[in-house]
């Protein structure tokens, strides 16, 4: 067994530790315990991807397709590495999503990401501020 990292991990190093869980809490239910097959994988955008994939979730076709994209090596299972683009693709969108609605500048606040209502129309595409800033200029 592994022992933990010293100290307290970091939010960052705590979210990724948290991708890795979950992916094996889908990953172990069925077939070889490191890959997620067709069923684990359609289980795990319908739970914990529900938010980000809404149109998808409820489509068997495109949870099929969306795995066919990521399964390069065409086994018919998705090892951590192909699953982690997905996780890849999905980040970078929310992070595009946050800023569509706020002109970049000096002051850098972000809209709803992938999944988030906003504050404002319920969900109509109007953005709000997070109120934070990480440091960097778009």
């Amino acid at each position: 067994m592994c022992e933990k990292m010293a100290g307290k991990m970091s939010q960052m190093e705590r979210s990724i530790e948290t991708i890795i869980n979950v992916f094996h809490q889908y990953s172990t239910r069925l077939g070889h315990p490191d890959t997620l097959n067709q069923k684990e994988f359609k289980q795990l955008v319908q739970k914990e991807l529900a938010n980000f994939l809404k149109n998808e979730k409820k489509n068997d076709a495109a949870i099929k397709d969306i795995m066919e994209d990521l399964d390069t090596n065409e086994d018919k299972q998705l090892s951590f590495e192909e699953f982690s683009v997905l996780v890849g693709q999905l980040t970078e969108a929310s992070h595009e999503k946050m800023h569509m609605c706020h002109p970049k500048g000096t002051d850098h606040s972000h809209g709803p990401g992938l999944g988030e209502e906003s504050d404002l129309g319920q969900g109509q595409g109007q953005c709000h501020s997070h109120g934070h800033d990480h440091g960097h200029k778009h």
